[in-house]
C-alpha cells in the first residue's frame, strides 16, 4: 500500500488566518510536483449587513497563482457552524475537486428539516465532487492522501493525512486549547472521544494543522503541533485521560457554550458546498432564522 510510504512525505503546508472567524485555512503542496490541495476556505460574511466578500479566498488564490501551483482538491474536514465555505469561488477560478465526508448526508438531513428546505434541496451529497468514506485515498500530485472518519463534533468530521501532515478539523485544538463541543445535533462526546484516539494513533511525529485556535491566556495564534505533543500536554484528553473523564468534563462544559455567532448562515451555506441558496424570482438570495429550533 502507498498509504505507509506517503507519511514519509513532508509536503509544505502554508496557514491562512481568518481573525475574524479565528480559521486556518490551508494550502498542501505535494513535494515532488506544483500540485496542491486547498483545506478549509473561508467566504468572508458581514452578517449584520447581509454581505459577503472574498476578500480571504482572494489571499488564498494569489498565493496559488504566484507559486504556480496547481489545485487537485478542496478539502471540507467537516460543515463547519462557525464560517462560510468558499470553495465554489476558488474552485470557479483554480479548478480541482470538492470532497467531503460520506455523512454529509447526515448533516443535510438534519438542517434540511431544521431550516425548512423544499424538496428541490438535494440531501444526496452531490454539491460535491467525492464523498469521502473511511479509509479513502486520493491523490493530490504523487502523495497519496488518506481520509479517516472522526466523527463526534459533527457526523461527517474527516480528518485528512497528507504525507506527515493530518488535517484534524474541529476534532482536536492545539494541546492548551482541548478539544471540539460535541453538543450540535448529530454530535457525541462519546464518538468524539473514539475519533481523537484514531488521531492520536498516527505516528508520534505526524504534524497536525488544527481548523481554528483563540489564542487561549491571550497567547499568539497557533496552529500547528504533533501527536505527540498532543498525546502529552492536550488540557481535555492528554496524559491518559479517560473516556469515562472526557465525556462528563465534555458534557457539562458544552451545556453552558453559547451557540457560535455564524452558526445560522454558515450551516445553510456550507450544507450546499458554499453556495448561497437559491435565489427567488427577482434574483434575490435569502438566508433564513430558524426560531426555537437550534
Amino acid at each position: 500500500m502507498k498509504d505507509q510510504t506517503d507519511t514519509l512525505l513532508h509536503p509544505e503546508v502554508t496557514g491562512f488566518f481568518d481573525p475574524a472567524t479565528n480559521t486556518i485555512s490551508y494550502v498542501v503542496k505535494d513535494p515532488g510536483s506544483n500540485a496542491c490541495a486547498i483545506v478549509d476556505s473561508v467566504m468572508d460574511i458581514d452578517y449584520a449587513a447581509g454581505r459577503i466578500s472574498y476578500d480571504h479566498a482572494d489571499e488564498i488564490i494569489a498565493f496559488v497563482r504566484q507559486n504556480d501551483l496547481s489545485v487537485d482538491w478542496l478539502i471540507e474536514t467537516h460543515v463547519h457552524a462557525d464560517h462560510l465555505s468558499a470553495a465554489p469561488y476558488i474552485q470557479a477560478q483554480l479548478g480541482g475537486k470538492l470532497g467531503i465526508g460520506a455523512k454529509i448526508t447526515v448533516v443535510q438531513d438534519t438542517f434540511g428539516k431544521v431550516f425548512n428546505e423544499g424538496t428541490e434541496f438535494q440531501r444526496d451529497g452531490s454539491q460535491f465532487d467525492r464523498l469521502f468514506e473511511d479509509g479513502d485515498t486520493y491523490d493530490v500530485g504523487g502523495m497519496t492522501c488518506r481520509a479517516i472518519h472522526t466523527p463526534g463534533h459533527t457526523p461527517a468530521c474527516m480528518t485528512h493525512v497528507m504525507g506527515d501532515a493530518a488535517f484534524v478539523g474541529d476534532t482536536l485544538f492545539m494541546p492548551d486549547g482541548g478539544s471540539a463541543r460535541a453538543d450540535f445535533p448529530g454530535g457525541d462526546a462519546g464518538e468524539l472521544f473514539d475519533s481523537i484516539q484514531k488521531v492520536l494513533a498516527l505516528p508520534d511525529e505526524t504534524r497536525l494543522f488544527m481548523c481554528h485556535d483563540y489564542g487561549p491566556g491571550g497567547r499568539e495564534i497557533l496552529w500547528e503541533t504533533s501527536v505527540a505533543e498532543e498525546k502529552a500536554h492536550n488540557i481535555h484528553v492528554g496524559g491518559g485521560k479517560t473516556k469515562e473523564e472526557f465525556v462528563k468534563f465534555r458534557t457539562e462544559r458544552d451545556a453552558g457554550l453559547e451557540m457560535p455567532k455564524l452558526i445560522i448562515p454558515s450551516l445553510q451555506v456550507n450544507m450546499r458546498a458554499g453556495e448561497l441558496p437559491p435565489a427567488d424570482a427577482d434574483g434575490k438570495r435569502f438566508l433564513k432564522v430558524p426560531i426555537n429550533t437550534l
